[in-house]
């Protein structure tokens, strides 16, 4: 039993390692411990109580699954409009599977599991068209000139089918500038910051971020 811990251990690291060079909030000791965890927890609930009669074995490995939900909230968040974190909160609530499928015994099947959940993070990684999608994001420009620079920009996004969700426009009459907030939506593996460095550029533009 202790050697299907340390197996899920192993497995855990794997799993987190391929996190860890991907610069994400949940590295190797995460996983490794959800992993392990998971793991004993269903080797408890699985052998430590059958001296109760008609124990249920399945009571205690199914709070494992509600569990992890509670972690994997607390690594997704919200910038901008932005969401992340879902990919990894997602990863570690699959890491509980293995661990639970070694815990239990099924020592292959998690194995096998754990490499797949690698190899799927690795593959779509390194080819990123299978998975693009367009994603939203802020843009927010200070100007003295708004009505030509505006334009201008809008321009920009319609050729660059970038999508206006929102747009929040404050008005500074002492400094004589405006400030635009934009939510955008861009299109896949659109590179905002190269847009951000070229707006920049421009003199009649006070300050831009994103």
């Amino acid at each position: 039993m202790f050697l299907r811990i340390v197996l899920a251990t192993f497995m855990g690291y794997l799993i987190g390692y391929e996190r860890k060079n991907r610069e994400k909030n949940a590295g190797m000791r995460t996983h490794a411990i959800v992993c392990m965890g998971s793991a004993l927890i269903m080797i408890v609930s699985k052998y430590s109580f059958r001296d109760i009669p008609d124990y249920d074995a399945s009571r205690v490995a199914a709070q494992i699954v509600s569990g992890i939900g509670f972690l994997g909230a607390g690594i997704i968040f919200i910038r901008n409009n932005a969401v992340s974190g879902l990919t990894t909160a997602a990863g570690i609530w699959a890491t509980a599977g293995v661990g639970m499928a070694i815990g239990a015994g099924s020592c292959l099947l998690g194995i096998c599991s754990g490499v797949l959940i690698v190899i799927t993070q690795m593959v779509l990684h390194m080819t990123s068209f299978l998975t693009a999608e367009p994603y939203r994001g802020f843009l927010k420009v200070t100007t003295g000139d708004y009505e030509q620079v505006i334009e201008e920009l809008r321009q920009q996004f319609r050729r660059e089918r970038i999508r206006e969700v929102n747009v929040k426009i404050t008005k500074n009459k002492a400094k004589e500038e405006t400030k635009v907030e934009f939510d955008l939506l861009f299109p896949p593996q659109y590179e905002k910051n190269q847009l951000i460095y070229e707006l920049a550029k421009d003199e009649r533009i006070h300050g831009v971020s994103g």
